[in-house]
């Protein structure tokens, strides 16, 4: 069998293409960064056929550094950030990308709310709408741009548009689907009582054939090979959801391990072999991606997008960094000569919004004239925790039970935020070896669909390890408690004020 999987990772900031041996070791790697347009406030959007174009770069430049024979390459596999929308026409003609930052459909989650459409969907999905939901931004499109809905050929998710340019064809996965409330769970399949809720039943015949993550679903075509240097005819498999594909990639394959992404979104899963949408206390989205498994997520974009928000516009023309180190090397320096104390500023992280109330806003509270640029960072380190705590508390209380996290995302290559993240949990956490793991985790998938490992257990038991392990200092979570307490009070103080501003606004 050939050797290598090759695993690329579609997110809402950046392209990647990695090449893996079959036990996991990462051969080479190419990036490239995602350009996002927004063409009025709220629309977060990306130019498809960019995409591709910097899809087909990437891929040719990881096979250049590689040197490797591409007939050496057993299959593909990919993942892609869930919801948002992206929609093609007639013959694969690009029409529309909307990332999963996207908050133009406020107003609609409002009507579909008290039209009760989250009382029909919640318990056939485990979702009610919201704003970068892709049943509710589909809705969205029909009623503000119809002119796109009617062209609309294929309605697809990120990762599909990748699977598209590779292919030629028009498939998607359950994993992908089902995070995006697009699902009756626990069958896995489209439900047109769903479709009729959001009012999109007649986009029933734009739907993509459901594959599983592992299946594959289309070969590299001809085309594609002379452009990036890939074996015409190599397999490619469905792919993931991206936050169950990082899952996978950090070792999170069996029944009651948890994972945590801190990425462009606080992802935090834990998987389990049944679901339960009558229980009172509700999560956030429920995914299938294997045979009677299934990932229980509590996420919102409330993470690491927000450190990179404070890089880009306050620290990428640093002094130091025009040297040559890096903004998020600087960053970390700055945390950890900080003061930590009661007396430290807070941050709310909610650039995109907070969980359930899309009119939140981000912003520091109790800054004084003592305070530094560390103290700053360190209050967007400590908020975007406390927001992952949140998430966490919501799926223990759908009974879900976990006593260690598995930790992956941009903030897990931090060597301060991990040790910050253990002792607000007040939970020892693990950092998988391999950083990419989102790339990894659709390498994986791709290992399995061609036959290398007998499903995912034993391919994580095959191609992940784990590199660091930390352990909560129980002085730091003494003072981490209490600091939450009055974070959270903070936060339900500004729920007017975010209201009132978003009415204004609007």
């Amino acid at each position: 069998m050939a050797r290598y999987f090759l695993g690329i990772d579609a997110g809402n900031t950046v392209v990647k293409t990695v090449l893996f041996d079959a036990s996991g070791h990462e051969i080479a790697h190419a990036a490239r960064e995602a350009v996002s347009h927004c063409p009025a406030p709220g629309f977060v959007e990306r130019d498809i056929d960019q995409m591709r174009r910097d899809l087909f770069e990437v891929v040719a430049k990881v096979i250049d550094k590689s040197g490797i024979d591409t007939s050496d390459i057993a299959a593909i596999g990919s993942a892609g950030h869930g919801n948002g929308l992206y929609l093609l026409g007639a013959g694969g003609k690009a029409l529309l990308g909307v990332q999963s930052l996207d908050t133009r459909a406020n107003a609609l989650v409002d009507h579909l709310t008290s039209d009760g459409v989250g009382d029909i969907s919640y318990p056939i999905s485990g979702q009610r709408p919201w704003v970068s939901q892709t049943p509710t931004l589909l809705a969205w499109i029909k009623r503000e741009r119809a002119d796109i809905y009617d062209a609309t050929r294929a309605v697809l998710l990120c990762k599909d548009i990748v699977t598209h340019a590779l292919t030629g064809e028009l498939v998607t996965d359950i994993s992908d689907m089902g995070g995006c409330g697009m699902l009756r769970m626990p069958e896995n399949v489209y439900d047109d009582e769903l479709l009729d809720a959001f009012g999109i039943l007649d986009a029933r015949d734009k739907l993509p054939r459901l594959a599983h993550p592992s299946e594959i679903v289309g070969h590299v075509t001809a085309e594609v090979a002379a452009r990036t240097g890939l074996k015409t005819g190599t397999p490619v498999v469905a792919g993931f959801f991206d936050v169950i594909a990082s899952a996978l990639g950090s070792g999170v394959a069996r029944p009651g391990q948890a994972s945590m992404i801190v990425g462009t979104w606080s992802i935090n899963q834990i998987i389990l072999e049944n679901i339960d949408f009558q229980s009172k206390n509700e999560i956030f989205m429920s995914s299938g991606y294997a045979d009677g498994r299934f990932m229980s997520i509590e996420s919102s974009a409330t993470s690491a997008v927000n450190l990179e928000w404070l890089v880009r516009e306050y620290l990428e023309h640093d002094a130091e960094v025009a040297q040559g180190k890096s903004p998020f090397e600087l960053a970390n320096e700055l945390v950890a000569q900080s003061t930590f104390d009661l007396d430290g500023p807070y941050y709310h992280p909610y650039l995109y919004g907070a969980p359930c109330n899309g009119t939140a806003r981000a912003g520091f509270f109790g800054v004084g004239g003592w305070h530094g640029r560390g103290d700053m960072l360190r209050a967007i380190y400590e908020g975007v925790t406390f927001a992952h705590l949140q998430h966490l508390h919501k799926l223990r209380a759908t009974g879900a039970t976990f006593d260690k996290i598995i930790l992956s995302g941009g903030g897990a290559r931090s060597p301060i935020w991990p040790q910050i993240i253990s002792d607000i949990l007040e939970l020892p956490l693990s950092v998988a070896k391999c950083q990419e793991t989102g790339a990894l985790g659709a390498a994986m998938a791709a290992a399995v669909g061609v036959g290398m490992y007998h499903g995912y257990d034993q391919a994580a038991d095959h191609m992940v390890s784990m590199d660091r392990h930390y352990s909560p200092d129980p002085q730091a979570s003494e003072i981490y408690r209490k600091r939450f307490v009055m974070w959270h009070d903070l936060e339900k103080a500004m729920l007017p004020f975010w209201s009132r501003f978003a009415a204004a606004n609007s």
